[in-house]
Parts: structure tokens; sequence; C-alpha cells
């Protein structure tokens, strides 16, 4: 059953503390590269939500020792083993990329699949270069979606150039190069996030990183303990939701700080908004960010910047639909294939509520209204564009609400409950 959330017009000013859940990206990989060590490592910080589960579920089903206590999970590595039974990624497009190269170089026999969400989503983007390092792999429809079904083969380093910068194909292929002979080199046309390239090391791999080309040698890993930052795209709705009502200070504790990430306080400082940063060195550089609103205003996001700040588009969206002026957001096409389409979801979500939106090509235009109005609009079953709306009804003079907000758990199940106590207000 579908699960509608109401937020009413009230005084709605952000202030004081948050501390948000552990980075899932970061889980997602730091669990899968334990697995594929020998001996036992222990993840601080987990993620909460059902994507890292669905990662854990996995390699579970591929003979890893998983123990979890809270938000503390031990996993006793040993390789990954033929799984007895389909493998269920759920709705996480990390978890079945990554898997994908990690099963390919293991030469594991194994078929991915995952809910509809998933099955929807474009799966040839790691398939057809793993099948160049000589993957044994294909999917349904030709190899472009899930199920996907890997075969053991015997696979080559190889050097790919990815035509759109992404993290998840960066990192499946990585994971098939470390089992692989010889070396393998991936190259961006911009740099996307770089989770993988910092933890591997930290499990021993041999990785070289010159500006957005990534190599690595084939090799042994083992266990590591790994601390997971507080995740900066949950972050990111109070930090937006700060920026756009005034009189609101906010500090977020504790959250990553990777500059692969942070791109969206690099926009909102351009619209004007306070931001300040304190930074912790280490493999994850995590710290404490303080924002405030003396106003904002519209701004161009061109699309070198869109790998820095592809999760936070959503949310950037309804700050740009109340700031003073036009935000243009250029060359998102990557919005397309998430959860949802994105850029669609984003249009027709703000535009109910007034804003003035419009989708040209891969680019979103809009311009700021002050103030939006009430209305229903629909999360589509995609966690971002649900919080998004949440932070977009905070600037409305009229309830709003949202259909079908289950959808979050999939990434911050705490997120309701965080933002009232912010605002203010009970849930």
């Amino acid at each position: 059953m579908d699960i509608i959330f109401r937020i009413d017009p009230i005084s709605h000013r952000l202030q004081g503390k948050v501390k948000v859940p552990g980075d899932k990206s970061i889980a997602h990989r730091a669990a899968i590269f334990a697995s594929l060590a020998q001996g036992r490592s222990i993840i601080t910080n987990a993620a909460p939500g059902g994507d890292f589960e669905s990662t854990l579920r996995c390699l579970a089903a591929m003979g890893t020792r998983i123990e979890r206590k809270g938000d503390t999970v031990s996993l006793e590595g040993c390789g990954l083993a033929e799984p007895q039974d389909v493998l269920d990624a759920g709705n996480s497009g990390t978890t079945a990329r990554l898997l994908c190269g990690a099963l390919a170089g293991a030469g594991v026999y194994a078929v991915i699949t995952g809910d509809s969400s998933l099955r929807r989503r474009p799966m040839s983007r790691v398939i057809n270069p793993l099948r160049e390092m000589g993957a044994n792999i294909t999917g349904r429809c030709q190899g472009r979606f899930a199920p996907v079904t890997i075969c053991p083969a015997h696979l080559r380093g190889v050097e790919h150039v990815l035509p759109v910068a992404s993290a998840q194909v960066k990192s499946s292929l990585l994971l098939a190069g470390l089992m692989a002979d010889g070396a393998t080199t991936v190259i961006e046309p911009w740099k996307s996030r770089d989770h993988t390239e910092r933890l591997l090391p930290a499990f021993g791999a041999h990785i070289e990183v010159n500006g957005t080309s990534v190599q690595i040698h084939p090799g042994i890993l083992h266990p590591a303990d790994i601390d997971v930052p507080g995740d900066f795209s949950s972050a990111a709705f109070f930090i937006a939701a700060a920026c756009t009502i005034p009189g609101s200070e906010l500090m977020v504790e504790g959250v990553g700080l990777n500059p692969t990430r942070t791109g969206l306080l690099e926009v909102l400082r351009r619209m004007g908004a306070e931001v300040e940063v304190k930074s912790r060195g280490g493999v994850e550089p995590a710290g404490e960010c303080w924002v405030r609103n003396p106003g904002v205003h519209g701004t161009d996001i061109m699309p070198d910047e869109i790998p820095s700040v592809l999760d936070e588009i959503p949310v950037l969206s309804c700050v740009a639909a109340v700031a003073e002026g036009t935000t243009r957001i250029l060359g998102a096409s990557e919005l397309r294939v998430k959860e949802t389409d994105r850029l669609e979801a984003i249009r027709v979500n703000l535009s109910t509520l007034g804003a003035r939106v419009e989708v040209e090509g891969d680019s979103l235009i809009i311009t700021g209204v002050g103030q939006l109005k009430g209305g229903r609009v629909r999360s589509f079953g995609d966690h971002r564009i649900a919080m998004a709306m949440a932070v977009a009804a905070l600037n409305a003079r009229a309830p709003v609400e949202i259909d079908d907000v289950s959808c979050i758990d999939i990434s911050y199940p705490g997120f309701f409950q965080d933002l009232a106590s912010l605002v203010g207000v009970s849930t």
C-alpha cells in the first residue's frame, strides 16, 4: 500500500544539528571488497537502508559470513563462491553493476536480477566493456537489462575509454581488472566519484590515478576496517532546505566531504548561500558543514559539473524553483536512467507546485517563483524524488502531499523524523 505523507504550511525554518546515516556508496564498496579479501573486516557506521541490505544479502549468498549489530557490520571474506540461487540486488544499481565486475573477474557463475525499477535500468554500459575483457556475460534484451548472467571466463586487462563518466561502471571494471591478466585502465571524460580508488588501496590493491585515468594491477586483497562517514547525498536535502528558508542555520555533523561528491556546496555558494566546512583527513574525508541563507539566486550548472552533483539535482531543482532568476542544469542525460526518468519527474512535480520548469533535451531550465503552491506530487518510486519534494513542500503556501514515500527506506529510513526535528514539529 502506498504511504502518503502530508506537509502543512507552517514556519519551517531549519535550526540545529543533524547527523545523517553512513554513506551507502562507500558501504557497498567496502562490503564487496571485504568479501573478496581473506579474513575479517569491520565496517562501522554502515548505511541503514534497503540498498545496502541488498548488497549484504547477495554477498552472504556467495559464502561471506556476515554479522550486523546496529550500524557495525563484520564480514569474514573468503572470495566469491557460486550462489545456489539467483542474486537479488533489489533496487540497488550499485550492487548489480559492481557485482557484475567482481563475479566476471572471479570466474563465478551467477545470475543477478532486481526489482522492476532496476530491471529497466541500463546494464549494457557494464556488460559491453566486460565482454571486451573476455567476460562471458549477457543480459535480457541482447544484454541491455537485468537479469544478467555471468559464466566463468578468463579475463585480460584492457584500456577502457568511457563515453559517460560513471562511478558504477568504473568500479565494476576495476573490480574485474583486479582479477584479470595484466593492468586494466579506465579513462573518463570527467572525474566521477572516486570512492573505489580511495578504498581499494586500504584493502591492499595497487592503483594508480592520473587525472581522469585510473589503472589497477591484478592482486589479492587483505582485510581492512572502514569507518563510513555520513552520506553527503542524504545531508544534501537538509543543506538545500536551509538555503531556501530565511533564518535557517544548520550544522551537519560527521558528513563525508569527498570533493567528488560535494559539488552541491560550490553550486549553492554561487547561488548566494553561506556554506562553511571543516574537513578532517583520512581515506574518506569527513567533517562538519554549516549552512545559512541570506537569499539565493539562479546559476548555470555545466555538463562537467554533473558527475559531482548527480544525486543532488532533484533537490537543487527545488532550490532553483524558489530562487531569484533562472537556473540552467545542462547535459544531465544520466538522470533519465536512474530509478526513474528524474528530468521528467522533476518537471512534472515542480510544475504541479507552480514552478516554471522546462526540459530541453537533457537539460533543465527552471525560473524561480519565490514561493510554491500546494498540491499532490508523486515520488515515482524514487527515494531522491520523494525527499526532494519534501524540501519543496517547506517553501509552499498550502499543504503538499507526497505519494508512496516508502521508497525513502531504500537510503534513509529516518528522513522524516530528522526533518521534523530540524523544523521543530512532530511526525
